[in-house]
Order: C-alpha cells, then sequence, then structure tokens
C-alpha cells in the first residue's frame, strides 16, 4: 500500500512569516491564500492601490473603512467585505484593527503584495 499526500498543510500564526506592510501570511493553496492583519494602528488612510487580486476579509475586531471610487464602507467586527481585481481602494483604520483576507489568486506570489507607491 503506498502513502499519498493530501496537501493539506497548517500554519500556525507564531511560525507565519510578516509582510512589509506588517501582514502575516497564512495558510496558501494554489488559488487561495489567507493572511492576518493584528493590531493595525489607526492611521488616515493608506495611498489608493488597484491590485491584481480579488480580496475578501472579514473584521476580527477594531474598526475601518473602506474606500472604492465612489463607495465607502464602515467596517466593524463581524463584518465583511470584497474588493474585486483591479479595483482602486483604500482602507483608513479608526480603531485598532485586526482583520482576516483571503486573496485570489495568492497575493503574495510573483509581488503581487507589495506596498503601493
Amino acid at each position: 500500500m503506498s502513502e499519498q499526500t493530501t496537501g493539506v498543510d497548517k500554519i500556525t500564526v507564531t511560525a507565519a512569516s510578516t509582510g512589509e506592510m506588517g501582514q502575516r501570511y497564512l495558510a496558501s493553496g494554489s488559488r487561495v491564500a489567507m493572511r492576518l492583519w493584528s493590531g493595525q494602528p489607526t492611521s488616515s488612510g493608506k495611498p489608493q492601490a488597484a491590485r491584481e487580486y480579488e480580496t475578501v476579509g472579514y473584521v476580527v475586531s477594531g474598526r475601518a473603512r473602506l474606500v472604492a471610487g465612489d463607495d465607502t464602507l464602515d467596517l466593524g467586527p463581524g463584518d465583511s467585505w470584497v474588493v474585486p481585481a483591479g479595483v482602486e481602494h483604500t482602507y483608513e483604520i479608526l480603531e485598532e484593527l485586526t482583520a482576516v483576507e483571503a486573496t485570489a489568486p495568492p497575493a503574495r506570489e510573483e509581488g503581487r503584495d507589495a506596498p503601493p507607491g
């Protein structure tokens, strides 16, 4: 009987690497990846950016404002959001924020997750 590899993987937050913008890279597959933004301090907004990946997110704690074109979403604990690929947007952190995002394709690959600017 041969042993098969399922591709199942586990990443603990303490072992997760940290990106240039403070994100922690969690589990990642070939088509989707997760990242954690933990204890992000208040800010008046990051530079606008349009990314090559779709992002879905969930607020664990804190508050943020997502601005994309003419749309403004106020986000708080329990809220989730979607930013389609290619849409220029920014986040303003209103209250120290912890959020989880999934990106497709994975943001970390091929330089897609570089800081704007």
